[in-house]
């Protein structure tokens, strides 16, 4: 039997595809960054139909690379940027109209009318979220009744809804499979994560149609096989997981109190709290962190919207850098950004302020104010909204976490990962493998496929490359964090006086 993995690692900003071994150790990597639509102010979208085409050119190429046939794969395991929502014809497999990506905000108003009208506590109940335009949802909702004739066509069971896991399967199996995991599920606001099953109460709060709702599965399930057109033969597909669980899952966080968190797009803290789903309260989110087996261990996640976004930002927008590996020496020239904070609510703030309506914010420049500085700035900002999500968690979990495992592309980078430990105030450890999503996803499959026989086998491969432990004195350090707090409520205050 055939020991290699692949995953198909689809995220907001770019798709790869990666080729493991039975350890976990990469084989070939290849990776494609696609376009971003920005129609209106809050908006983002996505064209579905080129992450297919990239998720499936990017497939052929790593097993190319590797010089690996379709038939020795063993499985597939696929992972996604959650929430982003697509609905598309079953017939044709079209989309509708452009995906929606899960940092748009064209639903903030609809959320707050909901909110208004007093439904968050039963949604929070039953999912574990908080209304938001993050979430899936109002998102459906608002294409069923933009695009013409799409909910009269919704209800005859003519289309299909599913985040980017589903549309990427549904493409895969050639429109056989419509299903999705329990992790994806569980971010839609259309889910009960205690019956795990979708809710019809929750459903007719939103106006969705159930004849629209992939089947939801174990993270570890039969989610059938490729069309044999695509690669040659088919081949398993075996493991779906959202993003961050999946990350959750090659961090190995398998205890309850244990915590990862991802640097990518944005940033996301997971804290597994076992066989309890703890309801926050500090306006974090209790969400599924996988389920195996027909069992489900929960979490408490904190999401920021903005975190390498924010570097994308100085390079791309303000053209301040070249690339991001450059802003590592800008930082180490200053040492800290000298009382400067980028406060980067591009789409929002997400936790644990949630306020949709918020926009970006430079503070506290001065006359010699350069790159270095608000380079600087942005890193640190990553920092600041990591102490607060640690924060509100440590509150929910009665515990304050000692070590924090981080993952995703910002963390290469040296400066910010010690600057992490110095904000947080906890050790800081970076694994040998950081491509944690992908591998995660890799996990998935060969646990079904039985190549791993337990979470202990898979936790057993996991290995620290180096760990970051806190220097700055606590003075210091709430002082920085009493700057930043400062400059959030700036820009909030600033949105409400608008």
């Amino acid at each position: 039997m055939s020991s290699c993995l692949l995953a198909i690692d689809q995220g907001t900003t770019s798709s790869r595809a990666i080729l493991f071994d039975h350890q976990g150790r990469r084989l070939a990597q290849t990776q494609r960054e696609f376009r971003q639509y920005y129609p209106e102010d809050g908006w983002v979208e996505h064209d579905a139909s080129q992450i297919w085409q990239d998720c499936l050119r990017l497939c052929r190429e790593v097993l190319k690379e590797a010089g690996v046939e379709a038939a020795a794969v063993a499985a597939i395991g696929i992972t996604n940027q959650r929430e982003t929502t697509v609905l598309w014809d079953r017939a044709t497999g079209t989309p509708l109209a452009p995906a929606i990506v899960w940092q748009d905000r064209r639903t903030a108003d609809r959320c707050a009318e909901l909110k208004a009208a007093g439904h968050e506590p039963l949604v929070q109940r039953r999912t574990g979220l908080l209304l938001d335009p993050y979430f899936s949802a109002t998102k459906l909702a608002w294409l069923l009744d933009q695009v013409p004739g799409a909910r009269a066509r919704a209800e005859a069971g003519e289309l299909a809804f599913g985040t980017i896991d589903s549309w990427l399967l549904w493409n895969l199996t050639g429109g056989q499979v419509h299903a999705t995991d329990a992790t994806n599920a569980s971010r839609t606001l259309l889910f009960d994560i205690h019956r795990q099953c979708w809710d019809d109460e929750l459903l007719a709060l939103f106006r969705v149609p159930a004849a629209l709702l992939p089947d939801v599965r174990d993270c570890a399930a039969d989610y059938g096989r490729t069309d044999p057109s695509l690669f040659g033969s088919p081949i398993a597909i075996a493991g779906i997981a959202g993003d961050q669980q999946a990350a959750l899952i090659g961090q190995a966080c398998f205890s309850p109190g244990m915590v990862k968190s991802t640097y990518g797009t944005g940033c996301f803290m997971v804290l597994n709290t076992g066989e309890q789903a703890v309801q926050s309260r500090n306006r974090l989110l209790t969400t599924v962190g996988y389920r195996l087996n027909g069992k489900t261990t929960y979490a408490l996640e904190g999401s920021i919207f903005v975190a390498g976004a924010a570097i994308q930002w100085l390079r791309d927008g303000l053209r301040l850098i070249n690339h991001a590996s450059e802003t590592e020496a800008l930082a180490r020239s200053v040492g800290s950004g000298k009382g400067v904070y980028l406060v980067p609510a591009f789409t929002g703030m997400g936790a644990p302020w949630w306020d949709p309506h918020a926009r970006g914010a430079l503070l506290g420049l001065t006359r010699d104010t350069g790159i270095a500085e608000v380079v600087t700035a942005g890193l640190e900002s990553v920092c600041y909204q990591s102490l607060d999500l640690l924060e509100a968690m440590a509150a929910d979990a009665d515990a304050r976490p000692t070590a924090l495992r981080v993952d995703g592309g910002m963390v290469v980078n040296n400066w910010l990962t010690q600057t992490l430990a110095d904000i947080l105030g906890i050790r800081v450890d970076r694994p040998v493998v950081t491509e944690t999503t992908a591998l995660g996803a890799a996990y998935l499959a060969g646990i079904q496929v039985g190549l791993f026989a337990s979470l202990e086998e898979v936790a057993a491969q996991w290995q620290c490359e180096r760990s970051f432990r806190p220097a700055l004195d606590e003075s210091a350090r709430q002082a920085r964090h009493a700057g930043w707090r400062r400059a959030v409520a700036r820009v909030c205050e600033g949105v409400k006086e608008g």
